[in-house]
């Protein structure tokens, strides 16, 4: 058979070193971000340009510039969208009970596209309040979800623990039963190192009936710690904002990978760092589409001989319904 290469590209070829890439799976996208994603592209559908979206419908910023490519405006509160018909879409992160009110006093047309694990977590924490709990909220300070869930509640009836220095000097402030409630993107091990010691502490402390960190989360923390050991460095595909990427820096690293980078897009790699591997890590964060993933490869094929590996820890076929508006607009 003849070569199917002209003959430069194929010393070119040879000439690159060889570069295996393990590819985590599962990566990108979960059931929530997808559902989201979706929310704004089918409103823009029914209802035509422009549809407004509080805050990042989710973190990525190829994913929020495609989305204003097509007729989406962004806006961080709602007093900057003018009095409009148009819909108003809450962002997958979820909103304080605040933001639904003003939505309501405006008469804003407004569809929650909060992801339903995170809904998940507002249910409980509203639960244990009624039950007369106070609820301690793991999770980071000025994360949008976290700003959401404490917003469920009266000021005051959560409380925040970022570390677990946090969950070790936590003193109760009156005789109230403590409840926990997690953000969804965290560490699996390091919330559950603060569960323990709040559980050690606090032994008839309430929990979640099923852990509160999503399957997402947990899934590509798990392909992480298979490939890192196995990898000269590892990229994680996603955003400096992205709660669930910069988890999967950290788990890269703590597994054994001597190197852990988060990267947005190919033009971003710091080849400095990547000059001498022979067998890179590759991942991507929940809100990363699949597109990003192939254009890092593409880059680096680029400068090396790629072979891909898959490396597959866990099957997903989670999918979240649409809200009823939507779902009857398109029908």
């Amino acid at each position: 058979m003849p070569n199917q290469f002209p003959m430069d590209v194929t010393e070119i070829r040879q000439d690159k070193p060889p570069l295996t890439i393990l590819l985590c799976s599962p990566r990108g996208f979960c059931a929530g971000v997808d559902r989201a994603i979706q929310i704004v592209e089918l409103a823009l559908k029914a209802y035509g340009a422009p549809v407004y979206v509080r805050h990042e419908i989710v973190h990525n910023r190829f994913v929020v510039e495609s989305l204003k490519a097509k007729g989406a405006v962004f806006v961080e509160e709602l007093d900057e969208i003018p009095a409009t018909d148009a819909p108003v879409i809450f962002s997958a992160h979820g909103v304080p009970k605040s933001v639904p009110a003003e939505a309501e006093f405006r008469n804003m047309f407004y569809i929650d596209a909060t992801c339903p694990l995170v809904s998940k977590v507002h249910k409980e924490a509203q639960r244990h309040h009624a039950r007369g709990h106070h609820i301690l909220l793991i999770g980071h300070k000025g994360h949008p979800e976290v700003i959401g869930t404490m917003g469920q509640l009266p000021e005051g009836a959560v409380t925040l623990l970022e570390t677990a220095k946090d969950a070790r000097a936590y003193m109760p402030q009156g005789p109230a039963q403590l409840a926990y409630v997690t953000q969804t993107t965290l560490s699996v091990d390091d919330t559950a190192e603060m569960v323990e010691i709040l559980k050690d502490r606090f032994p008839t402390i309430a929990g979640p009936h099923k852990e509160d960190i999503c399957y997402a989360t947990t899934n590509r923390q798990e392909a992480v710690k298979a490939v890192a050991p196995q990898a000269d460095a590892m990229v994680v595909v996603g955003a400096p904002n992205s709660s669930n990427s910069q988890r999967l820096v950290e788990v890269a690293l703590r597994a054994g990978c001597p190197d852990a980078a988060l990267v947005q897009r190919g033009e971003d790699i710091d080849w400095a760092r990547f000059g001498d591997i022979r067998t890179l890590g590759l991942t991507a964060g929940a809100s990363a589409p699949e597109v990003l993933v192939e254009e890092i490869i593409g880059t680096f094929a680029e400068r090396y001989d790629v072979t891909v590996e898959t490396v597959s820890t866990a099957d997903e076929d989670v999918v979240f319904n649409l809200p009823r508006v939507l779902r009857e607009a398109a029908a």
